[in-house]
């Protein structure tokens, strides 16, 4: 399985310069899954960057993933990850979400770089 950070779908959907190495990964939809906090920071985004009915659509097109919503067990963790590595709160449980679904968190934020099951793509 897979999960792509937010910082990889914000890429994709607006075709950036990173776009092709989350391409393969996010268009694989059955080995995909999304976090809703995936779900708030893309919208959001892309909201701002071009404009709603495109992150309505890019939405749309998250939930074709399996979608994991913010459950007790992985506040808990996310908590712990955020202490632990200073961590903010979505990114942390983002990646608890990959964690506790042996997924391969696929991002190009720093916060994530060292840790196990990060595949890290330099911005």
């Amino acid at each position: 399985m897979n999960l792509v950070d937010s910082s990889g779908w914000i890429e994709y959907l607006i075709d950036d310069k990173n776009a092709k190495h989350f391409a393969p990964i996010i268009e694989d939809t059955n080995n995909l899954i999304v976090s809703t906090i995936n779900i708030f920071e893309v919208y959001k985004k892309i909201i701002l960057k071009v404009h709603e009915s495109y992150a309505l659509s890019a939405i749309t097109f998250m939930q074709q993933a399996k979608i994991f919503t913010v459950t007790s067990e992985i506040s808990i963790e996310a908590v712990q990850l955020s202490i632990k590595h200073n961590m903010p709160m979505a990114d942390s449980i983002i990646y608890i979400t990959g964690k506790l679904n042996n997924a391969t968190i696929w991002t190009q934020d720093y916060d994530f770089k060292n840790l196990p099951n990060v595949k890290f793509i330099k911005k």
